[in-house]
């Protein structure tokens, strides 16, 4: 896929923001990691992707407090990067964080979370009463 260079650097912030990645504050060396998140509604349940490469699965923690959903967590730089002789340094590290608001009618004590190959998905079955139900029409 090719995309399109745009010189423009508030573009250039919105464009990162949306797709997840890296951004910079533009006057130092500080970066924020913003992991990429799928989100996705099925008949039973909605289902979160987040993409963690090189998290290990002790650094995620995930809350769900006032139907607010928090996935947060750190990728941790490897410990010898002082011994080697980088020529460049593209890899983010450090904390996240992202938090999506839930509808009222998912099931809080049945949410369950896989994570497997750098992928953290996330599973909120709906309760009964958000899941579509289908009436026969009687003909008279």
């Amino acid at each position: 896929m090719l995309v399109r260079y745009n010189p423009n650097p508030f573009d250039r912030l919105l464009d990162t923001f949306f797709r997840g990645g890296v951004q910079w504050d533009g006057d130092s060396d500080v970066s924020f990691w913003t992991p990429a998140v799928d989100i996705t509604e099925q008949d039973n349940e909605y289902v979160v992707k987040a993409e963690l490469p090189g998290v290990h699965k002790d650094d995620v923690k995930i809350t769900l407090e006032s139907n607010i959903l928090t996935i947060r967590g750190e990728k941790k730089q490897e410990e010898n990067v002082k011994s080697e002789n980088y020529h460049r340094f593209e890899r983010s590290y450090g904390s996240f964080q992202r938090s999506f608001k839930l509808p009222a009618t998912v099931k809080a004590s049945d949410i369950d979370a896989v994570y497997k190959d750098g992928i953290l998905t996330v599973t909120l079955p709906k309760a009964e009463e958000a899941k579509p139900k289908q009436i026969e029409v009687k003909v008279k």
